[in-house]
């Protein structure tokens, strides 16, 4: 007498379907926090367009001088007597720091600034474009 299995066996199957939801759960996740980790301390400006390299500083000093003729030192409006002070507060040991002016500014005013940040102690300038 021969017995019956009750069961027959199939092939299993590798279901993609939840496999591909979580690599996207997964790509969304990265994106948002990489998203969240941006800083730039400025005001928003309208930047010339021009070709630069990226930046590659950790927490840049950002000097903004708005269209009509305002300062701010990372989003902290300053005038340009107190420009070096709030400068040299803010730089801690870095030498570098970004111009952040708007196209329509006037361009004395951007060369006086660039001045007292000299006096600041800062020694490289990094001027911020827009990308075409």
């Amino acid at each position: 007498m021969k017995i019956r299995r009750s069961r027959t066996y199939r092939r299993g199957r590798i279901e993609i379907i939840p496999m591909i939801d979580v690599m996207f759960f997964l790509l969304v996740t990265f994106m948002l926090a990489s998203l969240s980790m941006q800083t730039l301390n400025a005001v928003n400006v309208n930047l010339p367009a021009g070709a630069a390299q990226s930046l590659e500083s950790k927490e840049p000093v950002t000097l903004t001088i708005t269209q009509d003729r305002k300062l701010f030192v990372d989003k902290l409006p300053v005038t340009l007597a107190t420009l070096a002070a709030a400068l040299s507060a803010r730089l801690g040991g870095q030498q570098a720091l970004i111009v952040n002016a708007d196209s329509e500014a006037p361009d004395g005013l951007v060369v006086e600034a660039m001045l007292e940040a000299q006096h600041a102690g800062v020694q490289h300038f990094q001027i911020a474009v827009k990308r075409q």
